[in-house]
């Protein structure tokens, strides 16, 4: 699960190598040509908030949030930041090493693998698990 969380939180917020709305590399720099000044950096500033969002939300739901094996409360909100910025590298490093999907390929990858993987995940947890 922790897997197919990383590859939606990259699809969910447009990044490389699910930006197809983008496409920058087909069309003639996509949004780059109508945006300028501070809208451009407002558009930019959103998608970044997105990326530390979703990478705040990846260390809560998996890493513990802000535990550590130190339990020193002042350090805590270091950790926090220290694993966030782990995440937010794992969107950097898959802009960089990735190739880009079509449309064709992001629909195959999320109806035909990460839909019935989702179900038989949540049908033998349904299962296993003693749910009050």
């Amino acid at each position: 699960m922790f897997l197919m969380f990383i590859i939606s939180m990259l699809a969910e917020t447009n990044r490389h190598p699910f930006d197809l709305p983008e496409a920058e590399s087909e069309l003639v720099s996509g949004y780059n040509v109508e945006y300028s000044g501070m809208s451009f950096a407002l558009f930019f500033l959103g998608e970044y908030a997105s990326m530390l969002l979703m990478s705040s939300v990846a260390v809560i739901f998996f890493c513990g949030g802000w535990s550590f094996f130190l339990d020193i409360d002042f350090l805590q909100p270091f950790f926090f930041g220290i694993k966030t910025m782990f995440f937010v590298f794992i969107f950097i490093w898959a802009r960089a090493a990735l190739p880009r999907y079509r449309y064709d390929q992001l629909m195959r990858l999320g109806w035909k693998i990460f839909c019935p993987f989702t179900l038989a995940w949540t049908i033998f947890f349904k299962f296993d698990c003693n749910f009050i």
